[in-house]
């Protein structure tokens, strides 16, 4: 790899494609992440999708006047002339397609939020991304929150007995039902509890989702969605002599940049440190709460397939 890496984007229909050349492409920006500039992206966008439609053009007309991102015809033109590629697309219904045109360059992705709207399709990236030899992390910027990740340098996870988490969960449509926002709390209460869930429940009310995981060493994490109140991410963790309350936004260093410093090290070394094992169960566990929230039942993460 070149000492500082020419990065693709793929989709600006996202304000984290904002995100990530600002924090790239500025030095002078006091969460800078260095190694690393956005040179190309492809716009993308779904039409169908009214926050996407909305978004792609202008963003890319910023990327292109702020930061200096030249235009590219097809995802595939981004992937042949750039070191490493972050697949923005705010549509997790194109992301499986997406990866599957870029892959056969054989360089390293960031998926953004969602991996994929189904287990099934997240599966389909993962043996593509095996049969190519691409080294693909994807998650959710919340994972890396300051204070979420000081907690779990302070002590192990493994010392967790159980989570709560909570945040906003509005809806879009055209993502499914969890998988927009209830992404996020999914992926703080995987950062803390680990992988291991074997089913999930659901109370679900026009305002409020309540999702119940139990893991299979018998611990229960929980996540509450909101679509009212003020808007805040947070969590507990419960230890066996405290539990702790983690605000999620209280941190100085912005989320996105803390979680663009992984993404920069899996790009050099090929390594993510987020296994495939936990991406995945963290698509399964959700897909598990939306058929909970349709049967009225606890549905087993064994039964999506």
């Amino acid at each position: 790899m070149p000492k500082r890496l020419k990065i693709g984007l793929i989709g600006t229909d996202s304000s984290h494609a904002i995100a990530f050349a600002r924090l790239l492409n500025v030095p002078s920006d006091p969460f800078h992440v260095a190694g690393g500039e956005v040179m190309l992206s492809y716009p993308g966008g779904s039409p169908d999708f009214a926050l996407s439609a909305s978004r792609v053009e202008e963003y890319m007309e910023l990327l292109r006047t702020q930061y200096g991102v030249a235009r590219a015809g097809t995802p595939e033109e981004v992937a042949q002339y750039c070191d490493a590629v972050l697949l923005t697309a705010a549509d997790g219904r194109a992301h499986r397609e997406l990866f599957a045109r870029i892959a056969p360059y054989g360089k390293p992705v960031f998926i953004d939020k969602p991996l994929a709207l189904s287990y099934r399709e997240a599966s389909e990236i993962r043996r593509i991304s095996e049969e190519r030899n691409v080294p693909v992390m994807s998650c959710s910027a919340l994972r890396y929150a300051e204070y979420l990740v000081r907690e779990l340098e302070q002590r192990e996870r493994a010392d967790i007995a159980g989570a709560d988490v909570y945040g906003p969960m509005p809806i879009e449509p055209t993502q499914s039902y969890y998988f927009w926002y209830g992404n996020h709390t999914a992926e703080m209460l995987f950062a803390l509890m680990g992988p291991g869930c074997v089913q999930c429940s659901v109370v679900s009310a026009r305002e409020h989702e309540f999702i119940t995981g139990l893991w299979r060493d018998g611990r229960i994490g929980t996540i509450r969605g909101n679509r009212c109140g003020i808007g805040r991410f947070g969590a507990l963790a419960h230890r066996a002599d405290a539990s702790v309350s983690i605000d999620i936004g209280a941190g100085r260093k912005p989320f996105y940049a803390s979680m663009l410093e992984r993404v920069m090290s899996m790009f050099r070394t090929g390594e993510p440190q987020l296994g495939w094992n936990e991406m995945l169960e963290t698509v399964r566990f959700l897909e598990a709460a939306e058929a909970s929230r349709l049967r009225g039942t606890a549905v087993s993460l064994a039964e999506v397939d």
